[in-house]
């Protein structure tokens, strides 16, 4: 099929700032979707039917039109964050074209002098605020796609809440058109409780004195949780994470979650990983709220139960971490049942009853057992001694592929 489906990217300038084709599809369309503001930006000459997106959002009007000349109007470029991406992911791309403009994020670069491939760009379109704190690093820049006229105010707040008050932040609004206008000032200092629904925000990020140091790099230190006790340490925690060894688009389980850790960490490595924290205990379950958004990840979904009843109806993972519960009868076995093929199961134990559990599997299934002691100096008297935690008997096992 030809295509019939014309995504077209329209700047504050409207239609007199599209080229040629993106003209010839508007006046040719026989609908035309797009937002209020968009479609207002077009002349009477174009008259195809107009229609607003609807509330909530869907794209179920315009799939049902296929064979039909649609138009869609997206904001600038329409595969960067944009509706042309949600549409290609159900329309087959021979059947639409897309007609891009620059970016607000290739427009702000430019207004800023910003190398843009030296940016990070995040959108809260939609999204929770929380996605920043990932990214929050003195030194680093970032374009924030905002989700209304409220959102660099509360930008601004969140990044005084983590010691990075000192941050200079410029919101951009309407950029590309008559009434572009750029507001200024730092996160600590922020004046501007209000700015125009189409903005875009950039951030230079600076760290106060007294921020919270907290690295991209797996191991963050444990008073970056808030828990009550129930942790995988940051040295067995870094090395439980080199076992599993997050790769992009992986699911994790964290099974018997407690604080989160792992599975918070594991989300970290990279935007697209995706973690299942599985909980039973409502303590531990508030524990996890709390510290997927101060470590920004909120998408981290919390799955109240206990394993392994709680497993049953859950996407296979491409890896699994089991922090308890490994005597649990059926715990490991729905585990590994439920694994993917290829993927990775990591198990950590510190009773005997645990061990011999492990031990057991690995009879069964093959696999690494490690044994990992971590000593810490503390003071004896007027001196220093080692003061050992308790030992971790640590299971690494792979999948077969043909299994």
């Amino acid at each position: 099929m030809a295509p019939w489906l014309t995504v077209i990217g329209i700047g504050e300038d409207g239609f007199s700032g599209l080229g040629k084709q993106a003209r010839r599809a508007l006046l040719g369309a026989a609908r035309i979707f797009g937002s209020p503001r968009q479609l207002a930006l077009l002349p009477r000459c174009v008259v195809g039917q107009r229609h607003a997106w609807p509330t909530p959002f869907s794209l179920a009007e315009v799939l049902a039109l296929r064979g039909e000349a649609v138009c869609v109007l997206a904001s600038g470029d329409p595969m960067f964050y944009g509706v042309g991406a949600s549409l290609a992911r159900q329309v087959p791309v021979a059947e639409m074209q897309v007609l891009s403009m620059p970016s607000s994020c290739a427009l702000a670069a430019a207004r800023l002098g910003w190398p843009l491939q030296d940016v990070q760009v995040l959108s809260i379109v939609a999204r929770p605020l929380p996605v920043l704190n990932a990214q929050l690093y003195s030194g680093v820049r970032l374009l924030v796609l905002s989700n209304d006229g409220d959102s660099p105010a509360a930008i601004a707040a969140l990044l005084r809440e983590r010691g990075f008050g000192p941050s200079r932040m410029q919101v951009f609004e309407h950029l590309g058109g008559e009434q572009e206008r750029t507001l200024s000032g730092t996160a600590e200092d922020w004046p501007h409780a209000q700015v125009a629904a189409l903005n875009l925000v950039a951030i230079e990020c600076q760290a106060a004195p007294d921020a919270q140091r907290l690295s991209p790099v797996i191991g963050l230190p444990d008073s970056a949780f808030r828990h009550d006790g129930q942790l995988t340490k940051r040295d067995v925690r870094a090395i439980t994470l080199a076992r599993l060894a997050p790769t992009p688009g992986e699911l994790l389980w964290d099974v018997g979650a407690g604080c989160g850790s792992i599975g918070i960490e594991w989300m970290r490595a990279h935007p697209s990983c995706r973690a299942l924290a599985i909980e039973a205990d409502e303590g531990r379950q508030a524990f996890i709220e709390h510290n997927r958004e101060q470590l920004g990840v909120p998408g981290l979904q919390l799955v109240r139960g206990k394993a392994p009843e709680a497993l049953e109806a859950l996407e296979p993972p491409n890896a699994i971490f089991i922090g308890g519960g490994v005597t649990r009868e059926g715990v490991l076995a729905l585990c590994w049942e439920r694994l993917r093929p290829g993927g990775r199961l990591v198990a950590n134990a510190v009773t005997l009853q645990s061990e011999l559990a492990l031990a057991h599997f690995r009879e069964q299934h093959g696999g690494e057992l490690t044994r990992i002691h971590v000593a810490q100096a503390q003071p004896l008297g007027a001196f220093d001694t080692w003061r050992q935690a308790l030992p971790i008997t640590l299971l690494d096992v792979v999948k077969p592929r043909d299994a």
